[in-house]
C-alpha cells in the first residue's frame, strides 16, 4: 500500500456512499514510524497526521515543522490530565476526550490559554472494559456537560472491537453524533474504513496501510 492507494480507495469509497468529494480527511498515523517514513509522505505533500503519545509527539513534530508548513497534527491516543497543556502546544485536534475529568482540564486550561483545540469525544461503543471512552447510554450527558464547559466539540470516536462488524460500530456511532447536532465522525482504521466512510466517516485514521507495519522492538 501507499499513500496514493489509501487515497484512491477514499475517492472510491466516498463516491460509492454519494458523498460530496473531499468531506473525508485522512490522518496518516505515524505513531512508532521512524522519521524516514514520516518524511517521504510529508514530501508526498500529506499534512494531516495523528499520533498516540504526547511525548512521542513533542519529540518528532517540532523538527518537522521547522521544514514543512501547514503540519495539522491530530491526537489519537489517551490523554493524561498531567499532559493537556502541553498537548496544546502540539495538537490542532484531540480525538480521545473520555471522560469528565480529562474534559474539565481541558476547559480550565483553555481559559488560561485563551485557546484550545478542536475536540472529538471517545465513545466506547463496544462498552469494552479495557477500552477508553464513555459508555454510548452516557454519551448524550457528556456532550451536553462539554457544551456547558464551552469546549468546542466537534464530533465523535470510537475503536470498534477487533471481533465484530465494525460497521454496527460505525452507524451506532453515527446514530449518537446526529441525535446530538455533532458533524464529525472520527472513525475507520487501515482495515475498515472503507466501511467507515459509508457510515459517514469525517475522518479516517490510517497508518500501516500507509507506512507499513509497525516495528515495536
Amino acid at each position: 500500500m501507499s499513500l496514493a492507494d489509501i487515497t484512491a480507495r477514499m475517492t472510491a469509497a466516498t463516491k460509492a456512499a454519494g458523498r460530496s468529494p473531499g468531506c473525508v480527511t485522512l490522518i496518516a498515523v505515524s505513531k512508532t514510524q521512524p522519521d524516514a517514513r514520516v518524511e517521504e509522505v510529508l514530501r508526498e505533500g500529506h499534512r494531516v497526521f495523528g499520533e498516540n503519545r504526547v511525548q512521542e509527539a513533542a519529540g518528532k513534530w517540532p523538527g518537522f515543522r521547522e521544514t514543512y508548513s501547514g503540519i495539522d497534527l491530530h491526537l489519537i491516543g489517551p490523554l493524561q490530565s498531567n499532559k493537556v497543556r502541553q498537548a496544546f502546544d502540539l495538537f490542532q485536534t484531540i480525538h480521545s476526550v473520555d471522560r469528565p475529568k480529562l474534559a474539565t482540564t481541558i476547559a480550565r486550561i483553555s481559559d488560561e490559554l485563551g485557546h484550545c483545540p478542536d475536540l472529538f469525544l471517545q465513545v466506547n461503543t463496544g462498552e469494552e472494559d479495557q477500552k477508553a471512552g464513555v459508555l454510548p447510554r452516557d454519551a448524550d450527558g457528556f456532550i451536553a456537560e462539554c457544551r456547558s464547559l464551552s469546549l468546542p466539540v466537534k464530533g465523535l470516536m470510537c475503536i470498534p472491537p477487533v471481533d465484530e462488524e465494525p460497521s454496527l460500530h460505525f452507524a451506532l456511532l453515527a446514530k449518537i453524533a446526529a441525535r446530538n447536532d455533532l458533524d464529525g465522525l472520527s472513525m475507520g482504521m487501515s482495515g475498515d474504513f472503507e466501511s467507515a466512510i459509508a457510515q459517514g466517516a469525517t475522518h479516517i485514521r490510517v497508518g500501516s496501510a500507509i507506512f507499513g507495519e509497525r516495528d515495536y522492538s
